[in-house]
């Protein structure tokens, strides 16, 4: 079976490598690390996190993200299975050890004898060992210049959105008297820290945030934020009480506290050992002095020791409804498919998913069969159908509920309706998975 390169080491990358490694083709890996670094990525392993450690919600019956998971699970995801070996306790959340995390994946992959992986940065795929060749482009919204110019030449002007992520605090130095243990409405295992703020809290911390320092931007012509990553100081400024309807939001915890909390942060475990928590929906770009003086005046913060302060960065994603066909090939040059956040689906999971997927219609392109069409009714379908449906602002889009084919009967019981499309994708998916690739 002919060979097909993948280019980009991280969860779409991966994903795609490892599926079609598993059906036997020869796989060429080709990661840039650690030769050259992203100013986001610090280590050499594949699948590396480089914002949250969290999956998201892993409740397939509340949550599309959830569903999404149950999906790949079905279908054999590495990513999921990585993430099942280095979870760490976070509700109902999936959340990840990081450097475990990706140790998994790199491991499995290189362990893989029909995997090749090259440490090289990759410009120009119309040079050998490309040309000619099939070629799976998953370099991420970070994607170098060089190669972003040269899919330039294929597409136009790439778009592009600031991503931002949060800061990380020892949990040693969170001050426990100030703090509690609880999930939000009960849920789960208890694992989040919350760290309460009343008022007068609130109204010191807002004025500071909203007059605090930012880096400055100077490679940017605009301040294009995708709305899931939306930077805390950003949010503020849309109004007062916008961040206690957000990350601040005092709903479902007041029970645990034994009182009725103005506003609550909450703080995720980031490692297995619980040595480190991040501050949930902070993702920032103040600068790191302003990040300290401002998120230390939450009280149970107050002396708070940073790990990582938060950090924003440019990510690129294509106008794919423009330049891509339904199985994520160039409508240009159809032997270069193209996966991952960059043709724009937003999220660890759903990028993962975008390689999965690729990965699916580059094996049945080498078994000379037709692009197959997951159904909208899964969150599969509706993800692939979303990136090359015409839109006139095309942005990035996570799993939602919004871009399923919609389902009836249910219109005045959520629950219920979410519980009938949990049950109508994964009957979906189990039954075309045994005929996926004939």
């Amino acid at each position: 079976m002919k060979k097909v390169n993948v280019i980009g080491g991280g969860l779409a990358g991966s994903e795609c490598a490892f599926l079609l490694a598993t059906h036997g083709v020869e796989v060429h890996l080709y990661e840039q690390k650690p030769v050259r670094y992203s100013p986001a990525h610090k280590s050499e392993n594949f699948g590396e996190l480089v914002c949250s450690n969290s999956l998201k919600s892993d409740d397939a019956s509340a949550n599309a993200c959830g569903l999404l998971k149950e999906e790949m699970r079905a279908l054999g995801s590495l990513t999921m299975q990585a993430a099942e070996n280095s979870r760490v306790a976070a509700g109902a959340a999936l959340t990840v050890d990081r450097d475990r995390f990706s140790a998994y994946i790199t491991q499995t992959l290189k362990n893989m004898p029909n995997v090749t992986v090259h440490y090289e940065e990759v410009t120009d795929l119309s040079l050998p060992p490309f040309a000619g060749e099939i070629n799976a482009v998953c370099t991420g919204p970070l994607t170098s210049d060089a190669l972003t110019e040269y899919l330039g030449k294929l597409t136009g002007t790439p778009l592009y959105f600031f991503d931002a992520s949060a800061p990380i605090v020892t949990k040693e130095s969170v001050d426990e008297s100030l703090s509690f243990y609880g999930d939000r409405y009960g849920d789960g295992t208890g694992d989040y820290l919350n760290c309460p703020l009343d008022k007068e809290d609130y109204d010191a911390f807002y004025a500071a945030l909203i007059s605090a320092q930012t880096v400055e931007r100077k490679d940017f012509e605009n301040d294009r934020v995708f709305e899931g990553c939306m930077p805390v100081e950003v949010m503020a400024k849309r109004g007062y009480d916008t961040l206690r309807y957000g990350p601040l939001k005092p709903v479902g915890l007041s029970a645990q506290a034994g009182r009725k909390l103005y506003a609550c942060l909450q703080l995720r475990p980031e490692n297995e050992e619980k040595t480190m928590y991040n501050l949930v929906g902070f993702q920032t770009n103040l600068l790191f002095p302003e990040q300290k003086r401002v998120f230390s005046l939450i009280p149970a913060l107050k002396n708070a020791e940073f790990l990582r302060y938060g950090v924003m960065h440019k990510n690129i994603f294509l106008n794919s409804p423009t330049c891509l066909n339904y199985d994520q090939s160039f409508r240009s040059a159809p032997s270069v498919f193209l996966a991952g956040q960059i043709t724009g689906v937003e999220g660890y999971v759903e990028s993962a998913a975008s390689g999965m997927l690729c990965g699916v219609q580059i094996l049945r392109r080498l078994k000379g069969l037709e692009p197959f069409h997951f159904p909208r009714e899964t969150v599969l379908g509706a993800l692939a159908s979303y990136v090359v449906t015409p839109n006139a602002d095309f942005q990035p889009m996570n799993a939602n509920y919004g871009v399923l084919k919609p389902i009836t009967g249910f219109e005045h019981n959520k629950k219920a309706k979410k519980a009938a499309m949990k049950d109508r994708s994964l009957s979906i998916i189990n039954q075309i998975k045994e005929n996926l690739y004939e």
